[in-house]
């Protein structure tokens, strides 16, 4: 273990590295794809951190207890985004069936819309959900999936009326397809997208996928972005499934690596990651590196959420959740084994941590109920 201390940063995070797999984050064995020189945004067209306006969602309320999990839902299929309504209960994507369900406490799952054209092969279909800060007065969801010829996002409203697609181009495959989407504190649409399977997209400033894209909530790209008229916020990533923000505004990004490193990066406009000239950390001043990296075994990460001081990271073939301190000290793998493959992971209004499992894509070993979701309150 040591810890980064990286110049203009000033919080400490530990680096978790495990020595080197030979498997990689998704499935099969992928070719590794021939490295291309890297491309980074002109220094002086990066503007500075975006301001929050309020604080992200995801940082809300204190330390969960994960010694009381509690059971919110069973025999969900395959199920991908999860995001909040002003009440409290979830929304959540079944990645296959494309349906969009809604989840209480207490109350069987209720299915409220249906996104149409998703084509669902390998890791696409219905993918992540996000749901507008505006929602009370605007009712606009989002969504994220795989259409028949690429990636896209449409919005719409659960009482009806087809979906509008407000972003679409982002290739396609049957891996590396990204797929979460969030609004941040300065109310932006950031969307992470994969390389679809081709490294040397991650590199290209002028292509959407393997990057962090930043749009606003009609789907342009938004001002102040590193290059104006691009949607591109970050560049240089293989796939990227998570996203998060602490309090104070700093942005989180969590990526799959291929036979080596899973990533945390903390994300900053403009900066290049370095996929596919780099998978971990390079030491290599063309490119950021991450702040935290487990070997593919240990993690292949999806979801994030902060919870007080701490980020919280779903990792799938792990099998575990990870805790990742963000003022200083070890990450801690928590519920190792205990329920499989895990997907997403959210902070809920109240402040409760939810938690879904990821058993019944394909790769996973189904258990009696799978899948579910688990909600640990805050203590």
């Amino acid at each position: 273990m040591s810890t980064v201390n990286r110049p203009g940063v000033c919080r400490k995070v530990a680096v978790a590295t495990v020595s080197a797999a030979l498997l990689t984050a998704c499935s099969g064995n992928e070719p590794v794809t021939a490295p291309t020189a890297g491309t980074a945004f002109p220094a002086s067209t990066a503007p500075g951190p975006a301001t929050p306006s309020t604080i992200a969602p995801s940082t809300a309320g204190g330390t969960p207890d994960l010694g009381s999990p509690q059971t919110v839902a069973t025999g969900l299929d395959a199920p991908w985004g999860l995001a909040f309504l002003p009440d409290g209960s979830a929304l959540v994507a079944e990645r296959d069936s494309g349906a969009v369900l809604r989840v209480r406490a207490g109350a069987k799952p209720e299915r409220v819309f249906t996104v149409p054209g998703v084509s669902a092969a390998g890791e696409g279909g219905l993918l992540g959900l996000a749901v507008a800060a505006d929602y009370a007065e605007t009712r606009w969801v989002y969504a994220y999936h795989t259409a028949a010829d690429d990636n896209r996002i449409v919005r719409f409203r659960l009482g009806g009326g087809a979906p509008k697609v407000i972003f679409d181009g982002i290739d396609k495959a049957g891996i590396h397809n990204g797929g979460r989407i969030a609004f941040g504190p300065d109310g932006m649409l950031y969307v992470g997208t994969g390389d679809a399977g081709d490294g040397t997209a991650a590199q290209d400033p002028g292509d959407t996928n393997g990057k962090i894209l930043r749009l606003t909530p009609d789907g342009r790209p938004a001002p102040g972005n590193p290059k104006a008229g691009s949607p591109v916020w970050s560049m240089g990533h293989r796939n990227v499934q998570g996203l998060a923000w602490a309090a104070d505004g700093t942005m989180y990004g969590i990526e799959f690596g291929q036979n080596r490193f899973d990533e945390v990066n903390e994300i900053e406009p403009g900066a290049n990651y370095g996929w596919p000239e780099v998978e971990g950390r390079g030491g290599n001043g063309r490119y950021v590196d991450p702040i935290v990296t487990w070997g593919t075994d240990e993690a292949s990460p999806s979801g994030a959420a902060i919870a007080g001081d701490t980020l919280y990271v779903a990792a799938l073939r792990g099998r575990r959740l990870w805790a990742v301190p963000l003022e200083g000290g070890k990450p801690k793998a928590e519920l190792s084994g205990r329920y499989g493959r895990l997907r997403t992971v959210a902070v809920a209004p109240d402040g409760a941590l939810w938690l879904t499992t990821s058993n019944t894509d394909g790769r996973g070993d189904v258990r009696d109920g799978d899948d579910r979701i688990l909600r640990f309150p805050a203590r």
